[in-house]
């Protein structure tokens, strides 16, 4: 009875998913089948798939499992390392093919009887040198890519903002690039820095782009896979995409190989006080329990601390009051935990818009958005410092050496300290960037906070330090009572 043969194929890295390289071990082991008279009943791949380090394998899985189940009789590969290149996946599969009576046969090796002592101890060994092979390899690799770090060249396909020119020789063979800036795409990245600068939002960016139609990152590359929500060419944006391009050290000229840095051989997009502001004001976001999730926000005095309840403290939400049956109702900023005060949006809104104005017309106006961004680093490790001081008392109970009671004292107290550090981070961190706020302090003062948008202005207000409460209303008439608003500072901005 002729052997019934499993065909298995293995490619580490197919980059633009062609298959080939299956396509040709298929062949072979077809061809090598046939010579043999062995009939296959299988023919199972794992295309761009690496095994030296365990990866999951679907196909791979599938031989074993037909193994087990006592379907074929001998497994057909090109090398015996297209099976394993792991120790761990080797002793394993070697374990099951031994029982289950399976051999091996390679088209560029031997056969391996698997229910011998003498096959396993050949597999086993053959196998040690793929893996020495691989690993070998992989410190090549490693050497080579510490050294074009080191030298600040850039690792793989140029990246967005620049574009790749090649050095020739005399015969018109490529020795080397380098990366320059590409006009489009640098323009495109110094304006995301700055409209995040100016409190512009992820979600806003991301939408105006892909309504400009300006192509993304990696739009018209042959890609395997596309993120959710992204199309065939992949040149629509998504706002993690627009924050990878903010945020990375590349902007600089900075090249990141682990945790070391270097000089980058490629030009700056940005300046170091843009990219250090970026950095700064992302980390103190993520600090921050109590996100305000400004992408959100449609309104200006909602969700934070600059506008809350003066009976209750709490924070002001938006919501339709009014009867009605003597006009529409109209947006009011409410009370959020009990409803215990109410104002008309568009009156208090215009209310704040002149405070901001009055501030904006001062003398030392030109100092109200400077901050030492060294203040705002060490609040943030503060709060760090604070919340391990929570996982070590959540730890010391887990160990019984404090009780239940003292957990939750210990909790109470250093949450309190967190949220305190909290509201100071949003104090002091760096807010507004003047250099793209041209002309908010001046005569064109009004015009540039009206054309601002909700999330902008925002931003503004927490750089100004604006802190007011909303007091329930002591007289009944038309107009806006400014007597209800009230200023825990002493004033607007502090005392």
């Amino acid at each position: 009875m002729a052997d019934r043969v499993a065909l298995y194929q293995r490619i580490s890295e197919d980059e633009l998913g062609l298959e080939k390289g299956i396509a040709r071990q298929v062949e072979d082991g077809r061809a090598l089948a046939v010579s043999r008279g062995w009939t296959v009943v299988a023919e199972l791949s794992d295309n761009d798939i690496s095994a030296l380090k365990g990866a999951y394998r679907p196909d791979y899985e599938k031989l074993l499992n037909m193994a087990r189940r006592g379907e074929i009789d001998r497994i057909v590969v090109f090398h015996t390392s297209r099976l394993w290149r792991n120790r761990k996946e080797r002793a394993e599969g070697i374990e099951i093919f031994a029982r289950a009576g399976v051999s091996i046969s390679a088209v560029k090796g031997t056969d391996l009887d698997l229910s011998s002592a003498f096959g396993r101890g050949m597999v086993g060994l053959m196998g040690e040198f793929d893996t020495m092979e691989s690993e070998i390899k992989g410190e090549r690799v490693a050497r080579t890519a510490l050294q074009r770090a080191q030298e600040g060249r850039a690792n793989g396909a140029v990246a967005y903002g620049w574009q790749r020119v090649y050095d020739f020789d005399s015969q018109g063979r490529k020795i080397g690039f380098k990366d320059v800036e590409c006009p489009e795409q640098a323009e495109i990245v110094r304006e995301i820095v700055r409209r995040l600068l100016t409190g512009d939002t992820l979600i806003g960016i991301t939408a105006d782009l892909n309504e400009r139609g300006v192509p993304a990152p990696g739009a018209g590359q042959n890609r395997k896979h596309r993120t959710n929500g992204q199309d065939e060419s992949g040149s629509r944006w998504n706002k993690t995409s627009v924050k990878k391009i903010a945020l990375r050290d590349a902007n600089i000229a900075v090249r990141r190989h682990g945790q070391n840095k270097y000089p980058a051989a490629w030009p700056r997009l940005i300046e170091d006080e843009q990219h250090a502001r970026l950095q700064l004001m992302f980390a103190a976001r993520q600090a921050d329990d109590r996100l305000t999730r400004p992408g959100q926000r449609n309104h200006l005095l909602t969700w934070g601390d600059i506008a809350i309840c003066g009976v209750c403290g709490g924070w002001l939400r938006v919501a339709k009051r009014g009867n009605a049956k003597y006009g529409a109702k109209k947006e009011t900023y409410c009370c959020d935990p009990k409803g215990c005060v109410g104002r008309n949006v568009e009156a208090l809104d215009g209310y704040v818009r002149g405070l901001v104005l009055d501030r904006l017309g001062t003398k030392d106006a030109a100092t109200v958005f400077e901050s030492d961004g060294s203040v705002a680093v060490a609040v943030m490790e503060r709060i760090e410092g604070l919340r391990a001081k929570q996982i070590l008392a959540a730890e010391d109970y887990a160990a019984n050496l404090i009780k239940r009671e003292q957990l939750l004292k210990i909790t109470e107290s250093l949450g309190a300290q967190i949220t305190d550090a909290q509201a100071e981070l949003r104090r002091v961190q760096p807010a507004v960037d003047l250099s793209v706020l041209d002309g908010l302090i001046g005569d064109q003062a009004a015009e540039k906070w009206d054309a601002l948008t909700v999330a902008q202005k925002r931003h503004v207000l927490e750089a100004l330090h604006l802190r007011l409460e909303v007091h329930p209303v002591e007289r009944r008439g038309p107009g806006f009572d400014a007597a209800t608003i009230r200023f825990p500072q002493g004033g607007p901005f502090g005392v």
